[in-house]
């Protein structure tokens, strides 16, 4: 009786201990699983097509061929091309098009005053330098009274500054035959095609179409002061409830500009911006010596927002007639939280 006794004790023991074991394995895969199944935060990322196949895309490229959101656990998407003009990039972040977009300063402030939460998250683009290219016949600014001359979007930044270095040579819109064109590509087409007697052009088609006997008139440079062309937005409510995710995308940004300005890596920068604009890598390294040797801040160093660059895009606004005053302070377009919690000022 005893034998038997013993024989259901252990019997019991026995199956207590499976029973704890089979819980723990069943407890245990089910971390597992769950572990398994954590997905990295998507970051839908805006941007129309005419910047996506330009040098002002090399940045969010960089971060892309590198794998630097990947590094911060950022499950990072493009999505473009984004149709309509430069407005339709901030009603993107409104009708969930995007979480954060590629945009020109003056298009955010001009729809944040229309009632947009949409702010500044990083800058992109710094001080742009604009070419006016004109055909080879064409030797001064005089020569294209009564022309066709291709414009961006004239409550741009690029159309303001053009007036403004026409302006220096005694040239108003009424002296001319203007044609709005959107983006640095398109604009080079109408150039080469002979349509247009002159065009704004950006790097590397600026020098690339000097290469081919165009003639170059000004910069953009010679006519304004510094200032923020382009930056990272996102919706204010959006970027609040998604912070993890918004710090993730900073500091992948940051580490691009970082390896953008590292001379041991420019040979691949070279590489990426010829894949992004399929110009020569001759040209490439041209449009990188003319920013940094010797620079001219027309990259930010990690993504910084110079409030002191916006105040200027804010104020090209009013002199184009855009805004009235007293004009809004920069602070009310920028949300500078991001950046200094990423550990850039």
């Amino acid at each position: 009786m005893r034998t038997l006794q013993r024989w259901l004790a252990g019997a019991a023991t026995t199956l207590l201990w499976c029973g704890l074991s089979a819980t723990g394995a069943a407890a245990a895969a089910t971390v597992t699983t769950a572990a398994s199944t954590t997905q990295p935060p998507v970051l839908r990322y805006g941007q129309a097509y005419s910047a996506a196949r330009s040098i002002y895309s090399l940045p969010v490229n960089i971060a892309e061929r590198e794998g630097l959101f990947k590094k911060e656990g950022l499950d990072f998407r493009i999505v473009i091309p984004l149709p309509g003009g430069a407005d339709r990039i901030i009603a993107s972040l409104h009708d969930d098009t995007v979480d954060v977009a590629h945009v020109a300063t003056t298009f955010l402030v001009r729809a944040a005053l229309a009632g947009s939460d949409a702010v500044a998250i990083a800058a992109e683009f710094n001080n742009p330098i604009y070419t006016l290219v004109a055909q080879p016949d064409i030797t001064r600014m005089a020569d294209l009274k009564g022309k066709l001359v291709g414009m961006a979007d004239p409550g741009g930044s690029i159309a303001i500054s053009m007036r403004r270095l026409l302006g220096m040579h005694g040239i108003r819109d009424s002296d001319l035959k203007i044609r709005v064109i959107e983006g640095t590509p398109t604009r080079l087409l109408c150039l080469r095609r002979g349509e247009c007697a002159a065009v704004p052009l950006g790097q590397p088609q600026d020098l690339q179409a000097q290469s081919e006997g165009y003639r170059v008139l000004g910069f953009s440079t010679d006519a304004v002061p510094e200032f923020l062309y382009t930056v990272t937005a996102a919706r204010r409510s959006w970027a609040a409830a998604n912070r993890d995710t918004v710090l993730r995308y900073v500091r992948g940004l940051a580490a691009a500009f970082r390896i953008i300005r590292d001379p041991s890596r420019r040979d691949m920068v070279i590489k990426t911006i010829v894949d992004t604009t399929g110009v020569t890598p001759a040209i490439a390294a041209q449009t990188l010596t003319l920013y940094f040797s010797p620079e001219k801040k027309v990259l930010p160093r990690q993504g910084e927002i110079e409030l002191a660059g916006l105040t200027q895009a804010i104020a090209f606004m009013a002199e184009a007639g855009h805004l009235k005053g007293p004009l809004p302070p920069a602070e009310q377009f920028a949300d500078l939280s991001y950046l200094q919690a990423a550990g850039i000022r």
